[in-house]
């Protein structure tokens, strides 16, 4: 556990409590959903007060969970495209509110008038070159390109929201176009080494990387029978380089809050930059749309909540005006941290009265 080396307060002892009701909470909540490994971490006021880790990250090895454990963020990697979009904005090597055309080549002419900041929105109305089982036409990337930009778009770019992996796909090629170095270099540089995140990689089921958590299932394997009983067998996720701007990261909770803190501080962005990053993009009919530049936007205000949210087993949930971040990270499909995650921040900080205190 991470506690700030402070003079004993009212304020710490109220932190302390909270640390004792966070824990007892993670406990239960696992019982209840069977999530074998998680990794939790609390940041207040600037500084990570809670750090630790739970469970087995490899149930069938009996390998206990350590905040050294690496999980996968899977699309709670968009946040930190998001970030890596609105440094190279910040740095003037990008402009927001561009065509993608300015910035990549050979694109279909139906692409071409796209905005950057509709890419981290899903705002683009592109096709998805993903679909429920991988990348379209069960081939390679290259052959998965050259199917979706044969598709026609699916709405005017702008009009309405559609979560979409060839958004990220874009973005990581501007991204390397306008920074000079390959997608996963940027953020290594210009995220993972000033936040001090000396356990984050990239990867999927497929890479061999040390200390890496199993992940895990209840749902019954689709050649059981309709009346198989529940139980928990492994989960494989497959996500190429390509796609790693999408969904590509492997984290600790730990790391995780010490990025959110360098964020917060402003070691990362500026607070202009980071403000627009936070804003929800608008769409066709003028109302805010539920995603803003990679993050989505569980709600505007008052009581600001932002978040990252992958495969249904990862998340972490920012807000701003209570001070307070939570990360949750398990190894288990279908855990869903983002829905019992303010149950913790709320122990830290309760939502104001007239705010809602669930996304």
């Amino acid at each position: 556990m991470l506690v700030c080396a402070l003079p004993f307060t009212a304020a710490s002892a109220a932190t302390d409590q909270a640390n004792d009701q966070a824990r007892r909470l993670v406990r239960q909540i696992m019982q209840e959903q069977r999530i074998p490994g998680l990794q939790l971490a609390v940041v207040k006021d600037g500084q990570i007060v809670l750090s630790e880790a739970y469970g087995l990250a490899d149930v069938e090895n009996g390998v206990p969970t350590t905040r050294d454990t690496r999980f996968p963020l899977n699309s709670a990697t968009k946040a930190f495209t998001g970030v890596a979009v609105a440094q190279l904005a910040q740095q003037g090597r990008l402009d927001l509110d561009a065509p993608v055309s300015r910035y990549l080549q050979d694109l279909p002419t139906t692409w071409q008038a796209v905005r950057v900041r509709q890419l981290l929105a899903h705002t683009s109305g592109l096709p998805d070159i993903v679909d429920a089982n991988g990348l379209i036409g069960g081939g390679s990337e290259a052959q998965a390109w050259t199917t979706v930009t044969g598709l026609p778009i699916e709405a005017p770019a702008g009009e309405r929201f559609a979560y979409n992996q060839t958004n990220y796909l874009l973005l990581s090629r501007i991204i390397a176009r306008q920074s000079g170095v390959p997608y996963e270099r940027f953020l290594a540089s210009g995220q993972f080494a000033p936040a001090r995140m000396a356990r984050t990689t990239f990867g999927d089921s497929y890479d061999l990387i040390p200390a890496k958590a199993s992940m895990y299932s209840l749902a019954p394997r689709r050649t059981d029978a309709a009346d198989a009983p529940v139980r928990l067998s492994h989960w494989f996720y497959d996500i190429p380089p390509g796609l790693w701007a999408g969904g590509g990261i492997l984290t600790t909770a730990d790391d995780t809050a010490h990025w959110l803190v360098a964020l917060a501080a402003g070691q990362l962005l500026g607070e202009a930059a980071r403000a627009r990053m936070w804003t929800a993009e608008p769409l066709g009919n003028g109302r805010p749309g539920p995603w803003a530049a990679g993050w989505p936007v569980l709600q505007p205000a008052p009581d600001r909540q932002l978040a990252g949210v992958g495969g249904a087993r990862a998340a972490f949930i920012v807000y701003p005006d209570r001070g307070v971040a939570v990360v949750v990270l398990t190894n288990l499909v279908g855990a869903n941290p983002q829905q019992f995650i303010p149950r913790i921040a709320a122990l830290y900080a309760p939502a104001a009265s007239g705010a809602s205190a669930t996304p």
